[in-house]
């Protein structure tokens, strides 16, 4: 693990994103609470949260983190059979939040899987990716063209 002891802690912040495809239908059924697991953004919110708290366990190179601001956003489009999330972390410290932002939405991703699986065998998980992060050495990074 890199030795940040030195690093002065700063606000820093971190915004991810990725998307699931499935058949429209499908997410038709979770904009009207058909899914017989129940809600599928409640359960994949909280996942994401969980998920993005416990990034230091998961990732053995990752510093545990106190996190002061997790929002995990979900937009669904039935047309096209997506549903995109976003999830932007926050926190004062001394190393970023972009591993934590990306956590959370790859569990959310795993986890509206595993709550439409039933329905809909077929879904892809897709595109997870750091959209920005600002705080830190070396700076802010937003991704072009997105």
């Amino acid at each position: 693990m890199v030795d940040v002891t030195a690093k002065a802690p700063t606000h820093r912040q971190a915004v991810a994103r990725g998307m699931v495809r499935m058949r429209p239908e499908t997410v038709a059924l979770i904009e009207g609470g058909g899914v017989p697991k129940g809600d599928v953004f409640a359960a994949a919110r909280i996942a994401g949260i969980m998920a993005a708290k416990k990034t230091g366990e998961l990732i053995p190179m990752c510093h545990p983190l106190e996190l002061t601001g997790i929002e995990i956003l979900f937009t669904s489009d039935p047309a096209q059979g997506e549903v995109a999330i976003e999830a932007q972390v926050r926190t004062v410290g001394r190393t970023g939040v972009e591993m934590e932002a990306m956590t959370a939405v790859a569990v959310a991703a795993l986890t509206i899987y595993d709550m439409c699986k039933s329905v809909d065998r077929e879904i892809i998980l897709a595109d997870i990716r750091l959209m920005s992060k600002q705080g830190g050495k070396s700076g802010a990074f937003v991704r072009r063209g997105q």
